[in-house]
């Protein structure tokens, strides 16, 4: 298999910051909104350089949609940037009717999701956005998998009209896709081919589940690994094509086992292509404060938990 190698570790938080900033520079359109955290979402650069386009809303994220989506109206690109369990929680009524509903082109960068938030603790660790999100018609979702990526889908998504829900994180993950990308909205990559099991894998999992590929092969266990960083629209076409050359499938993401990315692909198998599956995900549970490794760990999101998968979806294949 291909050998993934990264040169730093950078968070994917800064990869929408540098995004933001470079659309400021060359689309006089784009304009940004936050819910009192600018710092936090690395869009300080756009707010200091950007002032007449930058609207600090204090600590209404309801409102900031409703703004977000009457400044779509006048024909600007809004991104509406808070925590995803506040852009996807507190204000879903208003994601739903002023954004969703209307099909106002806002885009919501929604960070700090999943359990790498940390010692922030259960209430603000967002397990249940991307469910929530796929939910809505009109709504396309995002999870890229490391900075430059999410750089990237920023930049691609203020060239895309409609609605959109940008997921990214607070830690710092190993940056390892092309500085010069180009972002394919609805596109999956496939990051190494195999035979033997697909691994379906989107946001931080994307990494791991390249580092379980690598020990598999050791075993002689040859994982197909592909980036779905879209979850909506899915890449039904690629997702059936390695399916039916692996016949069986494992899913890893940092997201609830409810309504993320492995219901999304399990319910393309179900209707086009049965096959054994098994999700990488966190289970029916609610998150606790800690330090976003050890979070990673004991709620079964690393290498060795992708691992685990692989094996037992193998015994299903070869009943």
């Amino acid at each position: 298999m291909k050998k993934f190698e990264y040169k730093d570790l950078k968070d994917t938080r800064s990869g929408f910051g540098e995004g933001l900033y470079q659309l400021g520079q060359t689309n006089p359109d784009v304009v940004a909104l936050c819910a009192d955290l600018t710092g936090s979402l690395k869009m300080t650069k756009f707010a200091e350089n950007y002032p007449d386009r930058f609207f600090e809303v204090g600590i209404a994220e309801a409102n900031m949609m409703g703004i977000a989506s009457g400044l779509a109206t006048s024909g600007k690109i809004p991104f509406a940037g808070t925590f995803a369990v506040f852009a996807a929680g507190r204000a879903y009524d208003q994601v739903r009717l002023t954004i969703a509903y209307s099909n106002k082109n806002v885009k919501i960068a929604a960070s700090h999701a999943g359990v790498t938030v940390g010692e922030d603790g259960a209430s603000h660790q967002m397990l249940e956005d991307i469910a929530l999100m796929r939910a809505l018609p009109n709504m396309t979702v995002i999870n890229p998998c490391d900075f430059n990526q999410t750089k990237a889908a920023t930049l691609a998504v203020a060239e895309y009209y409609g609605p959109v829900y940008l997921r990214f994180g607070r830690p710092k993950v190993p940056n390892f896709t092309d500085e010069n990308q180009k972002f394919e909205i609805g596109k999956a990559i496939l990051l190494s081919p195999g035979s033997d099991v697909t691994i379906f894998a989107t946001g931080h999992l994307v990494w791991k589940a390249l580092k379980a590929a690598e020990q598999l092969e050791q075993e002689g266990i040859s994982a197909e690994v592909i980036n779905i960083h879209t979850i909506k629209p899915l890449d039904i076409e690629a997702i059936l094509e390695s399916a039916n050359k692996t016949r069986a499938v494992v899913t890893a993401e940092e997201h609830s086992i409810h309504g993320g990315l492995g219901d999304a692909i399990a319910q393309v198998l179900a209707h086009r292509l049965p096959v054994p599956m098994q999700y990488v995900a966190v289970k029916d549970v609610f998150g606790e404060s800690g330090k976003a490794d050890e979070l990673m760990k004991k709620y079964g999101l690393e290498t060795e938990n992708i691992i685990q998968a692989v094996k037992q979806v193998l015994k299903y294949k070869h009943r």
